[in-house]
């Protein structure tokens, strides 16, 4: 159990039942509609899973967030901390504000939604602050970051490259993640969510 950050592919958000997105993916499309922006169509088909390949997302949220929200005080405005952590929905493209959808998930009664492009700038300001090292994993498709972070790789390599990443791995983590999520979203063309 837990909370998993995720991709989204074509059938999970075109399908309508319960288990599905495709009622986020129809409220998306109306806001954007309201807003004068082009509908968004759909994601890529995830193929079949082969590890590294990069296709899906799957990153599980472990650590405490203490030091993480420490590090956005520090480098960023209450705005684009809000902008970096509040959504619950990441879409390839970008959006000049955040859009709140009256769909709700098993998190919230409402579902905000954050393009991955912005999200992707304030992660990479945090990466560079901290000096996130060119080893952490870039395919995240089975858990890569977290394995690396909470399995041992990364305190190995503090142990013999240490800097301003390896003072709080937790806090690192985070920012590795939504740094991460955001890329494979641009990347991908696909939606990144919580479940």
């Amino acid at each position: 159990m837990g909370v998993y950050l995720v991709s989204v592919g074509a059938r999970e958000w075109s399908d309508g039942s319960e288990d599905g997105r495709g009622s986020l993916a129809v409220a998306l499309n109306e806001e954007l509609r309201r807003r004068g922006l082009p509908p968004y169509g759909s994601p890529p088909e995830e193929e079949d899973f082969v590890r590294g390949s990069g296709q899906s997302f799957e990153e599980k949220l472990v650590p405490g967030m203490d030091g993480f929200l420490a590090l956005c005080r520090a480098h960023l405005s209450q705005e684009e901390t809000d902008r970096l952590c509040g959504w619950s929905l990441l879409v390839p493209f970008s959006l000049d504000q955040e859009l709140i959808l009256p769909v709700g998930d098993a998190y919230a009664d409402e579902t905000a939604v954050c393009g991955a492009p912005q999200v992707e700038a304030l992660a990479q300001r945090l990466a560079t602050a901290v000096a996130l090292p060119p080893e952490v994993p870039s395919a995240c498709d089975n858990l890569d970051l977290t394995n690396w972070f909470l399995d041992g790789d990364a305190t190995k390599l503090a142990a013999v490259r240490p800097g301003p990443w390896s003072e709080d791995l937790d806090a690192s983590f985070y920012v590795a993640l939504y740094l991460r999520a955001a890329q494979h979203s641009v990347r991908r063309g696909a939606p990144i969510a919580f479940c």
